[in-house]
């Protein structure tokens, strides 16, 4: 089992950046692709960003490539995500996840942490 619990969050506004964490306890997060998704009201929950277990290997959504970097340190068993260059249609809740395999969608995901929340202002 592994329990995830994201932070960083908070209210910014438009150009600023952010640094969102995922800690993880329970079970080493060294053997697990780990995942960034978002939620904005209204709306499904969206892939942002993926990294292999290495580190070597990661994919970002359209919407993120350029502004968002993920990394992790499987020593600190933690995952970021640098948001640069925040735009308002980056609110949402944003949520870390945990999978086996390499994948996008919300399903292949085994664990998932309670989301922080980013509110970007014009």
């Amino acid at each position: 089992q592994v329990q995830l619990v994201e932070s960083g969050g908070g209210l910014v506004q438009a150009g600023d950046s952010l640094r969102l964490s995922c800690a993880a306890s329970g079970r080493t997060l060294s053997n697990y692709f780990m995942g960034w998704f978002r939620q904005a009201p209204g709306k499904e929950r969206e892939f942002v960003a993926c990294i292999s277990w290495s580190g070597s290997w990661t994919y970002y959504a359209d919407s993120a490539k350029g502004r968002f970097t993920i990394s992790r340190d499987n020593a600190k068993n933690t995952v970021h995500l640098q948001m640069n260059s925040l735009k308002p249609e980056d609110t949402a809740v944003y949520s870390c996840a945990a999978a086996r395999t390499r994948a996008t969608t919300p399903s292949a995901y085994n664990y998932w942490g309670q989301g922080t929340q980013v509110t970007v202002s014009s």
